[in-house]
């Protein structure tokens, strides 16, 4: 299987490089970056901390996905609908981990799917996944007495706050209890904010050192409280699970496609 990383001189690129090279039947033959990426032309194997694979970092996106069975997009959400674009004229099958995508962006992704098959995936862990079904599950089970607050925590060079996948367990928490979106969710809390309301749910950003990735769902009711953890400690665990994904998506019909098809749950 021949792949494609945009987004290839970035933390999550490199090390998808690097786990891409020790899986059989599997080959990175395209490493995108923007323009003014120091790191373009340099060998994209060298730059991840492996052996040199010969596939040099480049600019033009369509050359690298030319042969290309899959491309694994991890670049800024900015330009998504332009890189959208490419990969439908290529026909190659798309898995994103692009965070903070606005509108315009998701409904690119969801057009885009009528042609070739792709996965958004805010999180590409098996166990952060697992997180998400538990806490749906959860917030269907905890009534209205279980006050809910999300808690993520990351690196000080994360630039958007919340965390995706913080909010993938907004939305799920919402879904479990009957909610629409937003209805009832708020982000951080200043001032004096009075009494907390009955069925608010709350999302907190904490940054600092260099935190992978760290989400908590709390249920806190009048004399237990029940908390749902994840920790990361490795990129490896969303590399993996999206070289994962990739293995899973190439071949299947156009269509947009998640996590939870791909480990049957």
């Amino acid at each position: 299987m021949n792949i494609c990383i945009c987004g290839a001189a970035g933390r999550m690129g490199k090390r998808l490089i690097a786990c891409a090279a020790e899986m059989e039947n599997m080959k990175v033959i395209g490493a995108v970056d923007i323009p003014q990426c120091p790191l373009i032309d340099q060998d994209s194997g060298i730059v991840s901390g492996i052996e040199p694979n010969g596939t040099l970092i480049t600019a033009d996106l369509k050359s690298a996905c030319e042969n290309a069975d899959a491309v694994i997009d991890f670049a800024l959400a900015d330009g998504i609908i332009s890189r959208l674009a490419i990969y439908e004229t290529m026909n190659i099958a798309a898995v994103f981990g692009t965070t903070a995508v606005n509108e315009p962006g998701r409904t690119a992704i969801e057009a885009a799917s009528k042609k070739i098959p792709v996965i958004h995936a805010p999180n590409f862990s098996v166990g952060v996944n697992l997180l998400f079904a538990l806490a749906k599950k959860s917030a269907k089970i905890l009534d209205e007495n279980y006050d809910i607050e999300i808690v993520e925590m990351h690196h000080h060079h994360k630039k958007d706050a919340p965390s995706g996948t913080a909010v993938k367990l907004a939305e799920l928490v919402e879904e479990g209890r009957g909610l629409k979106k937003n209805e009832k969710r708020i982000y951080g809390r200043k001032g004096n904010t009075g009494a907390r309301p009955k069925g608010e749910i709350a999302v907190h950003s904490l940054r600092g050192g260099d935190v992978v990735g760290d989400h908590t769902v709390v249920f806190a009711a009048d004399g237990e409280r029940i908390e749902l953890t994840h920790k990361a400690s490795s990129r490896n665990t969303f590399a993996k699970g999206a070289l994962r994904a990739t293995k899973f998506l190439v071949g299947k019909k156009p269509g947009i496609y998640t996590m939870e098809d791909m480990l049957g749950m």
